[in-house]
């Protein structure tokens, strides 16, 4: 029994170690958060970038819309048999109420059950206004740090 609970803390003092030193690494490598790294990409890439991200959070038929007519709406997916709108947006500064109408226009045109924004900054206090009242997620820039770090 006390061998038993010696390998338990041990498995404990790992995890932790491991918890501290993988902070310690993004920190390093990211000093202003892991999420700076797409801050550099354009909007095609950075499309991608989200798909293969929504992926890895557990959605399901991620496909990127193209380019130019897309109908408000940059990807669509489907998680636990919802579907989903979602129009991205890399941006240099805080992203307003154009974007949601397209999310809006999106999860219409697709007629998807959810429409969402996802982008790399924060929203605007209109945007937030607009997407409660056209009921779209909002996904800023907290939130992809979160999906990012698993």
């Amino acid at each position: 029994m006390a061998e038993y609970v010696k390998y338990i803390g041990l498995l404990v003092v790992s995890v932790a170690f491991f918890l501290i030193a993988r902070k310690l690494v993004r920190r390093f490598f990211y000093p202003g958060g892991i999420v700076d790294r797409v801050d550099g990409m354009e909007g095609h890439e950075f499309e991608c970038f989200c798909a293969k991200l929504l992926e890895s959070r557990g959605f399901e038929r991620v496909e990127v819309t193209k380019g130019s007519g897309d109908y408000g709406a940059d990807i669509l997916a489907e998680k636990e048999g919802v579907t989903y709108a979602i129009q991205c947006k890399c941006y240099t500064r805080p992203v307003g109420v154009k974007a949601v109408q397209e999310a809006y226009a999106g999860r219409d045109y697709y007629d998807r059950m959810v429409g969402a924004v996802l982008c790399n900054q924060y929203f605007t206090a209109s945007a937030v206004k607009a997407a409660k009242k056209l009921k779209i997620l909002l996904w800023d820039r907290d939130c992809l740090e979160r999906m990012m770090e698993g």
